[in-house]
């Protein structure tokens, strides 16, 4: 657990890379990709690869310094837990990724952060992990279906998930993918009903 209270990991998520070609490339950002605490960058990097700039924000940023001079990548450097910590109000964007970190009070900015037609995907740990390890700090865990209460008449819900998952390792996680509603979501939602993790 780092000190922003997201776990680095280097390998990306599977939830990202399932719906990383929901992220339009036409838009108001020009496709462009916010990876919000990205600690070494594993999301901001398989972004990269597919061709998507990318804005990759943390409050620790030095596991980023090889991608300094990629001009498809910028970089920020950001106390997100402080009161004005979020610095992108008003920017949008086709994607907003976050995974491993949770600070409730920033989930409002992140949500106003989708551009129309752009892609909300956000996966952490949910209340139960403590049973597995860490995170085990209330804090650090979403409560039952918080996500779906976050993301309630603002965006389109595409997939969610929660529950007990056994790789990379056992805990207890809950994810969403969610789109900007103000486009038409009715094909892309039709892909990927909703379906829940497996029990523990």
């Amino acid at each position: 657990m780092t000190p922003s209270g997201h776990t680095q990991v280097l390998e990306v998520s599977r939830w990202v890379s399932r719906f990383a070609h929901l992220a339009p490339r036409q838009g108001h950002s020009g496709g462009t990709v916010l990876d919000v605490a990205c600690g070494s960058g594993r999301n901001a990097r398989y972004f990269l690869r597919l061709g998507h700039a990318v804005v990759a924000l943390d409050r620790d940023v030095t596991a980023l310094a090889d991608l300094g001079a990629t001009c498809s990548c910028k970089i920020l450097e950001a106390d997100l837990e402080a009161p004005d910590g979020f610095p992108l109000s008003g920017s949008r964007f086709a994607a907003v990724v976050t995974t491993n970190y949770l600070h409730r009070p920033l989930l409002p900015a992140l949500i106003a952060a989708v551009e129309p037609g752009g892609v909300f995907l956000y996966e952490t740990f949910a209340q139960g992990n403590e049973r597995f390890g860490r995170p085990s700090n209330p804090d650090f865990l979403l409560r039952p279906q918080e996500l779906l209460e976050a993301v309630h008449g603002r965006l389109a819900v595409v997939a969610f998930e929660e529950g007990f998952v056994a790789e990379p390792r056992p805990a207890v996680i809950q994810r969403i993918c969610a789109r900007n509603m103000d486009a038409d979501l009715s094909a892309p939602a039709s892909l990927y009903p909703p379906r829940e993790a497996p029990p523990p």
